[in-house]
């Protein structure tokens, strides 16, 4: 490959890539009734899309003649590449970004075949119908021009993706203290709820003891049941007194970072509504609930 090619390549990936940008907004514009950046990163670009047309053009160009070859290529590579994409993304941050599992013939949720047969489609388009405009115009560009919007590009674009990996990781390790204080707290109300499930059990076992004593007793049985009572509230004063200052303390924790959320970190949760976290399921899905909440209200 030539360093004239690879010049080439890279106008094309970013032209392809805002256009695939484009498209996501379009169609979440539709959907949804607003504006929403569907793109990874935080810049106006889908490097997915970038990434997939880039490959067709540059390995599939040549069966252009032959439609049907064209259309079974594109859509094998490009499935190919949206597959990798996601389990990478998967792996390297621990969150799944999309899921098609609830598609027919999905494979592993990253792609379905339905999508994969429109990619063909689009693809064979662009092939056939599309890039060539986008050659012409590419050759009204002067090359010293091209080649200073290229690097710039590629700058902003790499100082991109490390503002956004960078939100991420902080997102990951944010839900992991919200996964902390949530388990602490459900260790507190287990605590809370086996120390009262015991106290009522020894009243009900004293229950049973004299239900079928006879009369003279009664005054007796209604003592024991008023100490297990009594008893009973004894140890939920103890236990406010002694928990309830540490119960503030990690709800307050845990609402301050749910605020403490950035905007681009809100921005990934809104561009993909399907996005899970692998690690910190509940605080994460948590998290997008209190977040909604929040912005209702303001």
């Amino acid at each position: 490959m030539t360093a004239q090619h690879l010049y080439y390549l890279f106008q094309c990936f970013f032209i392809y890539a805002f256009l695939g940008w484009c498209t996501e907004v379009a169609f979440a514009a539709f959907k949804e009734r607003r504006f929403v950046n569907r793109g990874f990163l935080n810049g106006p670009i889908c490097p997915v899309y970038g990434f997939g047309v880039v490959a067709v053009i540059h390995f599939l160009t040549p069966l252009r003649s032959n439609l049907l070859l064209l259309y079974l290529g594109s859509a094998i590579l490009v499935t190919a590449i949206e597959w990798l994409t996601g389990f990478i993304l998967e792996k390297v941050f621990h969150n799944k970004w999309w899921d098609y599992s609830n598609m027919p013939l999905n494979l592993n949720g990253y792609v379905c075949l339905l999508f994969s047969l429109i990619w063909g489609v689009f693809c064979v388009f662009i092939v056939d119908v599309f890039h060539p405009l986008i050659d012409t115009l590419l050759s009204h560009i002067p090359f010293l021009v091209g080649i200073i919007l290229v690097c710039i590009l590629v700058i902003a674009g790499l100082a991109d993706l490390y503002v956004t990996a960078s939100g991420i990781l902080k997102l990951n390790k944010r839900l992991e203290k919200m996964q902390a204080i949530a388990d602490e707290l459900h260790q507190i109300s287990d605590k809370l709820g086996e120390s009262i499930y015991k106290r009522t059990i020894t009243a009900m076992e004293k229950q049973e003891e004299f239900k079928d004593t006879v009369s003279e007793k009664q005054e007796e049985f209604k003592s024991a049941i008023s100490e297990k009572q009594e008893a009973i509230s004894d140890t939920l004063a103890d236990v406010s007194d002694e928990v309830k200052e540490r119960i503030a303390l990690l709800r307050r924790s845990y609402l301050e970072n749910v605020k403490a959320t950035s905007h681009m970190q809100k921005r990934i949760m809104k561009a993909f509504p399907k996005m899970q976290s692998r690690n910190y399921k509940e605080s994460f899905e948590d998290l997008r609930n209190k977040l909604k909440e929040m912005s209702l209200k303001k």
